[in-house]
């Protein structure tokens, strides 16, 4: 692969990145929401003029919300993965790997969180029906909200964190113990390492749930994270404090509700 073609294939995958941040950002604004996924003015008007308004929207069927969970999840996802397909571009020269098989890891990869984002899809539906979250995806009780950074904040001292991320911080070890040739090897690899990222990751996608799934600043916020966490030199030692860090934050967001009556 030549070093054009390689130049060339970086810059698509980083342009793959951009438009969809930009979609998001469309789509948030489109719906008047702000950055942190609240309604502005004009869309609050708009709520408290129809208060059924909420079940007719897009964000209430199945397919418009996969659409924009699999377009976040393409946002969030493929900056995480720039260590594990650099490991697989070092590896091509002393395995033989090819292009094709570049692009295999990243299609398995992400037909695993597409396949994810039909089930967030599907979850957020159930939620929404159950009348545990509202039409922005935020949960209608601050209990809940707390539940779910405990949730996420204790998974992080977890062994099932563990090897997930061991798996995700170290993938050039991961491509050699399960070495497969050629796009359908490249496929398999990938949608493995898919398996162990949303092992590693599933945390965070929940806490969506705590401050609204069109918050734009949460999803910044946990894309910064997740990227931090796979780099090789300081992944470790990040991965423990920030579940502290979430941990309070439910104990502080459950506490405030049982003092104010929430």
């Amino acid at each position: 692969m030549t070093a054009i073609v390689r130049s060339a294939l970086w810059i698509a995958f980083f342009a793959a990145i951009l438009v969809a941040w930009v979609v998001m950002y469309l789509q948030s604004t489109g719906m008047g929401l702000d950055l942190l996924g609240r309604p502005g003015p004009a869309a609050e008007a708009m709520r408290n003029m129809n208060p059924g308004m909420d079940m007719a929207m897009p964000m209430a069927e199945f397919t418009p919300l996969w659409s924009m969970w699999a377009i976040m999840m393409a946002a969030m996802m493929l900056p995480t993965l720039v260590p594990t397909l650099r490991a697989y571009e070092d590896l091509m020269a002393s395995t033989g790997a090819s292009l094709q098989g570049l692009l295999g890891v990243l299609g398995g990869y992400s037909a695993v969180w597409a396949v994810a984002a039909g089930l967030i899809a599907a979850l957020q539906l159930g939620l929404l029906h159950a009348g545990a979250i509202d039409m922005l995806g935020i949960a209608r009780s601050p209990y809940l909200a707390g539940l779910l950074l405990l949730a996420a904040g204790l998974f992080q001292f977890s062994r099932g964190k563990e090897i997930c991320h061991g798996v995700c911080h170290s993938p050039a070890l991961y491509f050699i113990a399960r070495w497969r040739p050629g796009p359908v090897g490249g496929m398999t690899m990938g949608a493995g390492l898919g398996l162990y990222c949303a092992g590693c990751c599933w945390g965070f996608m929940a806490l969506g749930f705590a401050g609204g799934v069109m918050n734009l600043a949460w999803m910044g916020l946990a894309t910064l994270f997740m990227v931090i966490e796979k780099l090789p030199q300081v992944g470790r030692l990040v991965t423990r404090p920030l579940g502290v860090a979430l941990v309070l934050s439910g104990l502080f967001v459950i506490g405030w509700a049982s003092v104010t009556g929430g």
